[in-house]
């Protein structure tokens, strides 16, 4: 079976997590010879190679191209006998039989929160994909729901198979001491509300800052609002802003290496993402894999996700979120292990074996599936 790699060709964010962590899961799994093809060395190569993945790659200037031009010839070349998308949209020409996994309709939805690169790539390919593909993998019920209205013809084909929470997002190992330490480092003893993601404005980065400047006006003080994660599109003037607000307790952290990442989830009070629009929103999943909850948007697949472990909001009311915070961190001693054991319980739905299985399962009803 091929895989499309393209999603960690750049340094992986959402969907390059979701490619790697699934493909090692399916690889722990067994069942499938597992091929992965780009138009570049993919990061974690060697990973997925000592896990049983095969990897290539063939040269060319842009991954659409390669997608639509080059991958039907890789495709016949291996010898596969199903591709697997894991980026949204297929080969036009595809010479097989093939499974492609929609994280959201975003592109289509909110066309506004994406660069004009992102939408020539997708929106083209996708009712061509949609109508092609033997099985539509959605990341949550909302994306399936979405799916299902917008393009009900691919509707019975639609199956959901939420992602998993990678292992290391789980609770300080050494418990309080390490999180004292964390905190610490960060000058931020009594802990800290955080963002991690990336900086564009799907994300409502935006919003968040209002809610907080409303905070601090009402007196809330002593706890910094962190932003970690890499810098995005249509970021210059959010960037700008985040620089004026550091009076109020506002840092941006910039993009950590993974280890560093987890420590510092692992060490917030609250976990802030009132993202606009999500297929499934990892990075609230995997705090409350730490013990931490979140307060979120209350649409898309973000309800799903965090379940009764975190607070939803209306992301356009800057009031509702920095009210929801305030609550978070009023939290008595008592009150906070009862939520941290909440968090706990919703993530532990959430892992990359039985999404491997699910994914497996899609992939034996492609193959069955009369051509």
């Amino acid at each position: 079976m091929a895989v499309d790699l393209r999603a960690l060709v750049p340094a992986p964010t959402g969907i390059g997590i979701y490619t790697r962590s699934l493909l090692l899961a399916l690889a722990r799994r067994g069942g499938f010879r597992l091929f992965g093809l780009a138009h570049r060395p993919p990061h974690h190569a060697g990973e997925l190679r000592a896990a049983g993945v095969e990897v290539a790659h063939r040269r060319a200037p842009l991954g659409v191209l390669w997608q639509q031009l080059v991958l039907p010839r890789e495709l016949r070349r291996v010898a596969a006998d199903l591709l697997w998308s894991p980026i949204t949209t297929l080969p036009l020409a595809c010479p097989v039989p093939a499974v492609v996994t929609v994280h959201d309709l975003s592109t289509l939805l909110l066309p506004e929160t994406h660069r004009l690169k992102v939408r020539w790539s997708v929106v083209p390919f996708l009712r061509p994909t949609l109508e092609r593909a033997r099985v539509v993998v959605a990341d949550s019920r909302a994306t399936a729901d979405d799916l299902r209205r917008h393009f009900p013809e691919c509707g019975p084909r639609v199956r959901v198979v939420h992602p998993g929470i990678d292992p290391e997002f789980r609770p300080a190992s050494e418990g309080e001491g390490e999180i004292a330490a964390t905190r610490a480092e960060l000058g931020a003893p009594r802990g800290y509300v955080l963002f991690a993601g990336t900086l564009e404005p799907r994300k409502n980065v935006a919003g968040l800052l209002d809610a907080w400047e409303r905070l601090r006006a009402r007196g809330v003080d002593g706890v910094p609002l962190l932003l970690a994660g890499p810098y995005g599109w249509g970021g210059h003037g959010l960037l700008r802003r985040i620089e004026r607000l550091e009076p109020l307790g506002v840092r941006y952290l910039g993009r950590l290496e993974r280890q560093r990442l987890v420590r510092v989830v692992q060490a917030a009070r609250v976990f802030a993402y009132v993202s606009l629009h999500e297929g499934f929103g990892l990075p609230p999943a995997e705090a409350l894999a730490c013990g931490v909850p979140a307060v979120v948007a209350d649409r898309s697949s973000l309800p799903e996700v965090v379940g009764d472990a975190g607070l939803q909001v209306d992301p356009h009311d800057p009031d509702a979120i920095a009210d929801a915070i305030a609550r978070l961190l009023a939290l008595d001693a008592v009150a906070a292990a009862a939520w941290r054991e909440r968090a706990l319980r919703q993530a532990s739905r959430f892992t990359w074996e039985a999404a491997a299985a699910g994914l497996a399962a899609a992939f034996g009803a492609a193959l069955a599936a009369p051509t």
